[in-house]
């Protein structure tokens, strides 16, 4: 066999596959957390909602259906939104293990708030639509990794976009109108299939950038799969909102 030698005589050569290893290490570094945090998200959703005694801690239910709320259920809609921010500010405060918890935490909460999507909807339909939801995941994903377009303007454009989704969402919980609902569901696809593109794309940029110690690069890692984390789950949910088959 034909030995290959390889001489890297610029320093930008050099630089550049450095450049491309660390952002292969981070990027593989950032969905190892973001499967981890669906992984427990979904194991808490499924087991609160198949055991009628976690479930009654949540909802309060009526032949099978929800009509409540209970003070837990509350705080576990509510609280991973505090998480959320926590994380984000709390990159250059907290430690390494302190964010690890709190994603940890804020994952678990997000499986309890989410068992309810299994009796609103039939396990098949769940089941098909969290395939779809990974397929487009991963093509988007690796559209955004491998582009060599600057996806800067776009995401942009996609954060906007998802300023007027939440307002209109908001809007909505006064109009209780289930097709407005229905229709921004499709808008809500189209913007987080494009956030994940961009996503992908800046975590790509900040892994190969890193010149920080372990810790550093630990948390960045855990905010970074945060983001993705939501732009699948989001996906998910619209998607189950427009495919699902309800029970």
């Amino acid at each position: 066999m034909e030995n290959q030698n390889f001489n890297f005589n610029n320093p930008t050569d050099i630089q550049n596959v450095s450049s491309e290893v660390m952002a292969k290490t981070f990027t593989a570094r950032v969905f190892s957390w973001m499967f981890l945090g669906l992984g427990i998200t979904g194991f808490m959703a499924y087991i609160f909602a198949i055991t009628p005694s976690l479930l009654s801690l949540m909802y309060v239910t009526t032949d099978g259906a929800i009509t409540g709320m209970s003070a837990l259920g509350w705080i576990a809609m509510l609280a991973p939104l505090g998480l959320v921010l926590l994380i984000g500010a709390g990159i250059n405060k907290l430690s390494y293990a302190a964010m690890i918890v709190v994603f940890l935490v804020f994952s678990a909460l997000m499986g309890m708030s989410l068992s309810s999507i299994f009796l609103r909807y039939t396990s098949g339909s769940i089941f098909s639509v969290f395939l779809i939801t990974g397929g487009m995941f991963g093509v988007m994903a690796f559209v955004g990794y491998t582009t060599h377009t600057d996806l800067t303007k776009f995401g942009s454009l996609m954060g906007m976009l998802l300023v007027g989704i939440i307002i209109a969402s908001i809007v909505n919980l006064f109009m209780h109108s289930e097709s407005f609902s229905y229709m921004l569901s499709f808008l809500v696809v189209a913007v987080f299939t494009g956030l994940t593109a961009y996503d992908v794309q800046k975590i790509k940029s900040i892994g190969a950038q890193i010149n920080s110690d372990g810790s550093t690069v630990g948390k960045m890692a855990i905010w970074a799969a945060l983001s993705i984390y939501l732009d699948f789950i989001n996906l998910f949910l619209a998607l189950l909102r427009i495919f699902g088959s309800r029970r």
